[in-house]
Order: C-alpha cells, then sequence, then structure tokens
C-alpha cells in the first residue's frame, strides 16, 4: 500500500506544485499579475475538475479488469476515457472562453479584469491536454504504474517553470509576454504531460506483450455510458467540495482583509495536508479495484482498512504540527501581527477537523474500488451545503463569530461526511464479502 500510495500523493503535490510555480514566477510583475493568474486559475479549475472527475471511473473499471487479468479490457476502457476527454472538451472550454470575458461584470477591478480574462482564454487551450493527462494517469494507476505518473509531474514541472522564465520576462530571445506567457508555459507543460502519459502506457504494455495500439477500440456507446454513470457523482462530489472551500474563501472577503488573510493561510496548510490523504485514497480505490476484479474481497477489506489506517495516521501527525507550532507555520507566509493573533485559532480548529477529513478522503477512495460513488456525492451535497455552510454562515455574519464561525461550520460537515462514509465503506465491504462467499 505504500509503495502504491507514495508515487501517488507526490503526484497530488505536484499537482498543487504547479500552481505554486505559476504564482512565483509572476510575483516580480507585482500585485495585479499575482491577482489575475490567481483569479485565472480559480475560474479554470472548477469546470476542469469536474471533466476529471467524469474520468474517475477509470479507477473501479481499469483496476478491477486488471485484479481479472483482463488486459484488453483495459485497454478497452482507456479507449472510452480519451473518446470522453474529446466529447467533454469543447463544452467545457466553450463554458470558459464565456468566463473569460465576464470578469468585470462581477466588479473585478479592471486592470485585473483584463489580465484575467487573457490569460484564461490562453489557458483554455489546455483542456484537452488536461483531461487526457488525467485519463492515461488513472489507467496507468489502475495497472499499478505509479512512478512514472511522479516522473512526468516531475518534469513538467521543470519545463513550467522553465517556459514562465522564458516567456514571461523574455529570455533566450523570446518577447517578453508577462502574464500571458505564464499561460502559455502550462498549456505546453500539460501537451508535455498529455504525450508522456501515452507514452508509458504504450511502453508498458509493449514490454508486457500486450501492445497498446494494436487493436484500439473504437467508441463503444454502453461503456461511455458506464463510465460517465460512475464517474459522474464522483465529478459532482468534487465540485460541492471544492466549491464548499471556494465559497468560504468567498465570505471571508467581506470580512476583513486580516481575517481573508488568515483564512487563506490555513486553508493553504489545510489543503497541502490534504494532498496525502488524496494520494493514500487513489491507491486505495486501485487497491481495492484490484482484489475485488480477483474475486478476493476480503483482500479488498484489508486495503482499504490499511489505507484508513495510514491516511488517519497522518493526518494525527498534521494536526499535532498544527496545534503546537501554529505561530512558526504562519511566520513562513507574513509576520503581521494582526494575522499572527489571529491565525493561530484557525489552525487549531483546522487541527481538529484533521482526522476527519483524512478519513472521509480515504473512505472516497475505497467506495470507488467497489464501484459506489453517488454516496460521497450525497454525503458532500448534505455535509456541506445542507449543514456546514448554513450554520458557518450564521455563526459568522449572524452571531458575528467571524471567520471561526466559518471554520466551526466547516468542521461540522467533514465530521458528518467522514461518519456517513466511514459507515458505508464497512457496510459496503462486508456486503460484498458475504456475497462472494455465497457464490
Amino acid at each position: 500500500m505504500i509503495a502504491l500510495a507514495v508515487p501517488v500523493v507526490l503526484s497530488e503535490l505536484g499537482w498543487v506544485a504547479q500552481g505554486v510555480v505559476d504564482n512565483i514566477m509572476v510575483g516580480r510583475l507585482g500585485p495585479v499579475a499575482i491577482g489575475a493568474v490567481a483569479l485565472g486559475n480559480a475560474v479554470f479549475y472548477t469546470p476542469a475538475l469536474f471533466g476529471i472527475g467524469l474520468l474517475l471511473g477509470l479507477d473501479t473499471l481499469v483496476s478491477q479488469a486488471f485484479g481479472r487479468r483482463d488486459h484488453d479490457e483495459c485497454h478497452r476502457w482507456l479507449a472510452q476515457g480519451v473518446y470522453l476527454a474529446c466529447v467533454v472538451t469543447p463544452p467545457l472550454m466553450i463554458l470558459l472562453a464565456a468566463a473569460s470575458y465576464g470578469f468585470t461584470r462581477f466588479g473585478v477591478i479592471p486592470e485585473v479584469a483584463s489580465l484575467s480574462g487573457g490569460y484564461l482564454r490562453i489557458l483554455n487551450w489546455g483542456t484537452l491536454p488536461l483531461l487526457l493527462y488525467a485519463g492515461t494517469r488513472r489507467y496507468l494507476q489502475g495497472v499499478g504504474q505509479v512512478r512514472v505518473i511522479t516522473l512526468t509531474y516531475v518534469v513538467g514541472n521543470l519545463l513550467n517553470w522553465l517556459g514562465n522564465w522564458v516567456l514571461i520576462y523574455g529570455k533566450l530571445g523570446f518577447p517578453a509576454l508577462g502574464v500571458n506567457g505564464s499561460a502559455i508555459s502550462t498549456c505546453i507543460a500539460r501537451v508535455g504531460m498529455a504525450a508522456a502519459m501515452l507514452g508509458f502506457a504504450w511502453n508498458y504494455e509493449r514490454t508486457r506483450g500486450h501492445p497498446l495500439f494494436v487493436h484500439w477500440a473504437g467508441p463503444e456507446l454502453d461503456r461511455l455510458r458506464k463510465l460517465v454513470r460512475i464517474g459522474a457523482p464522483a465529478a459532482g462530489q468534487i465540485v460541492l467540495e471544492v466549491g464548499a472551500w471556494n465559497l468560504s474563501t468567498f465570505a471571508a472577503g467581506y470580512l476583513t482583509p486580516v481575517a481573508l488573510a488568515t483564512h487563506t493561510i490555513a486553508l493553504n496548510y489545510a489543503s497541502i495536508s490534504y494532498m496525502v490523504p488524496l494520494g493514500i485514497g487513489a491507491a486505495a480505490a486501485v487497491s481495492v479495484g484490484h482484489a475485488i476484479g480477483a474475486g478476493d474481497p476480503g483482500r479488498a477489506r484489508r486495503a482499504g482498512w490499511m489505507a484508513l489506517a495510514l491516511g488517519t495516521g497522518f493526518m494525527v501527525c498534521a494536526g499535532i504540527v498544527f496545534l503546537v507550532a501554529p505561530r512558526p507555520l504562519i511566520t513562513l507566509y507574513t509576520r503581521d501581527l494582526r494575522v499572527l493573533a489571529l491565525g493561530p485559532s484557525l489552525l487549531w480548529i483546522a487541527a481538529a477537523f484533521q482526522i476527519f477529513d483524512g478519513i472521509q478522503t480515504v473512505s472516497t477512495g475505497a467506495l470507488r474500488g467497489l464501484g459506489e460513488t453517488r454516496v460521497p456525492m450525497v454525503a458532500n451535497l448534505v455535509g456541506y451545503w445542507v449543514l456546514g455552510l448554513p450554520l458557518g454562515f450564521v455563526l459568522c455574519f449572524v452571531l458575528r463569530w467571524g471567520i471561526y464561525g466559518m471554520w466551526i461550520g466547516l468542521t461540522l460537515s467533514l465530521i458528518v461526511i467522514a461518519t456517513t462514509l466511514l459507515v458505508r465503506w464497512n457496510r459496503d465491504s462486508v456486503r460484498v464479502a458475504l456475497e462472494h462467499s455465497k457464490i
């Protein structure tokens, strides 16, 4: 489990690093450029993550086929993932193109709106490579080839850094394109990452004697429907979760600049720690899927619980760090005394929900290995949007608890979601084992 999870965790951290590289490289252009890149990325990733979520069904379908040693079936599912990415891309690009002209209508500062619109229109051309990368990555995870994913992210980040340096500032004879140069660099890096993933998949299958493209499958409507049937709830779950936290950030903007800055810093640390159970959850989906495909539900159940132990154990450690060293962590971002006064309490709240965040994330992955994606979506809908966010808004704005009230509401969300998914994982894994014993 560790051997499978570590490369995936590093890949998730590499995903975060790509945005960090962009922000750092445009930092010398000033606050307007930083804001433009941040805003453009925020608008891009919500629909893009929905597209990526649709491909999460490959975790279930490829890993279970691989567990049965049905390599041709794995290939067919990869082909359907490629077709789905091609089908989903045009509507996503149209939506993003329309959004790129709407910044000024929502009161964004004109100079920021202009840069964000141009940045997003260029970044939009990287949508198809991003989805092709995502689909091929799920395939490689499903067949247990995870180290190449980490390698691709490392090379992709280096390529993005080089492209930013050349195109933003006009190095090596190229014109200085500023923020637009960063968007071009990101698109180039994504094309390279998609090509690398397909190349690794082809080489892996060639060495195994199962040529990937010799009998490439055509579009199959029934398979595409099945892939969407599993992936759509997973996509909805991602949008509900990311949307809830984005809405909390938007709400923090109605408080004070200090509250917004403190919220952003605490959320950054919570997001970084979240990447580890997210990677472990992906490993759980693959391990559980392999075991189910092999007809061994007992091993699937053990794999899920092992992943939960690893994810929860890490989050306990992260929570301890947040508890004992909040000020040094905040100091890495700022030395503003007002932020330093407010920040430790938020990190203490973050420490309180780390365990629940780990449980819900890994449970989601383990359930995906069983083929269950609807329950996590419903749990996120109820936990965040019916309970947690309304409570957070009441505590924050009605009872005037400020940003603490918002975070208390979000903590309640995670407790409810984690409890629901943990109970569901235990029940479903037992049910699958009993059904198999009757066969």
